[in-house]
């Protein structure tokens, strides 16, 4: 009988990808469980911060990153009232790579499995639909797959998949929602020009836009009323389009854009977390345990935040025949501290900006936007914040592997 697998990772994201990595790393037999064929899918996180290179700097990956194709933005800015607006400064950051990486998460995710696939203990299974999780005498032993099969984890289950992920859908652990004003429109608009950076966003009332280069075209966020797409598409794609052209008069933009209805993708927005991110035999990281707004481009980070933070505790262990059961809160009291403060700054953007933006309330700057924007040095106060985030984490899980 083949050996069960140490750990079981649902869900191929980034939490689940570099949780699998430093744990095959570590010499131990882990399996990502992915339902999907591929990593292509469009419309997702784009933005690796320099907390997460700092990471794939501690494990000497991050040059070969670097060779994937990606675009660099070294400040933040933002369009209000038909200007632009400098609000933070990643140039000056201590750190191997001072700038935000813009790369698309297919890129990636494939950039990490191909890094796992090195160890000898590192699986990866796709188009494998996970339904449930089993269970022996109150402890989460392994998973149950759509087809009907079972599996077994020698040690531990990880649910690293994403905002509908199984823990809450089948009311396994408990969530704490925070809410969230808007949902997105995701939708590609062809490039005329390379329109300067990478990432552009334009604030008006009634409408807020953001476009991500992607080389030969922008990814376009479009912001809506939460629980209004059906509204928005009635109104049809020729007043979308107008909307974005309005959004970057600057810009030359094709026409030839939104022909479709199935060009637009609904994001809808959560902003919640789970109060308690384990149980006997489970644990939560990434998008499982706490679902952030698309604000800032925190996601990615803070799961890989994550995923450092379980192989920290759980890898030595593990590696050594040891129950982690009673360790699993542990990643819970590191990680929930980050959690709220980043989730609290998100909200606070949601209420006091998005939502009164998106209700067709008057627009004006904040006196902090003025600040940042007038003296460069206050600059670099949100661009660390940004970039490396808060209570960052190191490598510290053991390397089974020269």
């Amino acid at each position: 009988m083949e050996q069960p697998h140490d750990v079981l990772i649902v869900g191929g994201g980034p939490a689940g990808m570099m949780a699998g990595l430093l744990f095959a790393r570590a010499g131990i037999r882990v399996k990502v469980i992915e339902k999907h064929g591929d990593f292509f899918r469009d419309f997702r996180g784009d933005t690796v911060h320099p907390s997460t290179m700092e990471v794939l700097a501690q494990l000497g990956l991050l040059d070969r990153f670097l060779d994937r194709p990606h675009n660099r933005v070294h400040s933040a800015r933002i369009r209000i009232g038909g200007r632009e607006w400098t609000i933070g400064d990643l140039s000056h950051l201590d750190t191997p790579a001072p700038f935000i990486a813009m790369m698309p998460q297919w890129e990636f995710l494939d950039f990490l499995r191909d890094e796992a696939c090195g160890y000898p203990g590192f699986v990866l299974a796709m188009e494998e639909p996970v339904e449930a999780f089993t269970q022996s005498n109150g402890r989460v032993d392994g998973v149950r797959y759509r087809s009907g099969r079972e599996e077994r984890a020698g040690r531990l289950v990880i649910a690293a998949d994403g905002r509908g992920s199984l823990v809450r859908t089948l009311d396994m652990l408990p969530v704490e929602s925070l809410g969230a004003p808007m949902d997105v429109l995701w939708f590609k608009v062809p490039k005329i020009d390379d329109g300067g950076d990478a990432l552009r966003g334009s604030v008006e009332p009634n409408r807020m836009v953001v476009l991500i280069d992607r080389d030969d075209y922008w990814q376009a966020a479009f912001l809506i009323p939460k629980g209004q797409e059906v509204a928005v598409r009635s109104k049809g794609l020729g007043w979308l389009r107008l909307e974005v052209q309005k959004a970057f008069p600057d810009m030359q933009l094709s026409g030839e854009f939104l022909t479709s209805d199935d060009d637009l993708k609904l994001l809808s927005v959560a902003l919640d977390r789970l109060t308690e991110w384990s149980r006997p035999g489970l644990l939560a990281i990434g998008d499982a345990a706490h679902a952030m707004s698309p604000i800032g481009g925190i996601g990615i980070n803070l799961a890989i935040q994550d995923a450092v933070a379980a192989a920290n505790i759980l890898a030595k262990p593990l590696a050594s025949g040891q129950s982690v059961d009673t360790l699993l809160p542990r990643v819970q009291e590191r990680r929930l501290f980050p959690t709220r403060i980043i989730q609290s700054g998100q909200k606070a953007a949601q209420d006091n900006i998005i939502g009164r933006v998106l209700r067709g309330g008057p627009i004006q700057v904040p006196a902090l936007i003025r600040l940042l924007d007038r003296y460069p040095l206050l600059r670099r106060i949100p661009g660390r914040i940004i970039g490396l985030g808060i209570r960052r984490e190191r490598v510290k899980s053991p390397k089974a592997y020269a």
